[in-house]
C-alpha cells in the first residue's frame, strides 16, 4: 500500500465578501504531484477549475480522490459549487451524491 498526501494549500476562511481566493489540493505519490484548481469567492461560490493527474499516477483513481475532496471542502464549508473542469463534471454524472451542492447562478 502506498501513501499519499493531500493537503489544502493557500486557502482562506471566507470573510471578506470580496476577495476572490485562488487554491489548489494536492496528491504527491512516487514523487509526482496531482491537483485540482479551485476558487472561492467569499459569497459562498466555489469554483473547480481544472484538474490535473500525473502521467505516472492515471487510472489509480487519483482523480476522483481530489474532485470527492473538494465537494467535501464545500460541503464542509456551506459552498455552493460551479463546475468548469471536465473531469469533475464527469464525476458528477457517476456519483449524484454530490449534485446538491452544485449552485444555480
Amino acid at each position: 500500500t502506498e501513501i499519499y498526501t493531500l493537503s489544502l494549500h493557500d486557502a482562506l476562511p471566507i470573510c471578506n465578501p470580496t476577495k476572490v481566493t485562488r487554491s489548489r489540493f494536492e496528491i504527491e505519490q512516487e514523487g509526482l504531484v496531482s491537483y485540482l484548481e479551485f476558487e472561492t469567492d467569499g459569497l459562498g461560490w466555489m469554483t473547480i477549475w481544472h484538474t490535473e493527474v500525473a502521467k505516472g499516477l492515471r487510472g489509480k483513481g487519483i482523480g476522483l480522490e481530489l474532485v470527492t475532496t473538494a465537494f467535501q471542502y464545500a460541503k464542509e464549508n456551506s459552498l455552493q459549487v460551479d463546475v468548469i473542469c471536465p473531469l469533475a463534471k464527469h464525476i458528477l454524472e457517476t456519483h449524484p451524491e454530490f449534485k446538491p451542492l452544485l449552485g444555480k447562478r
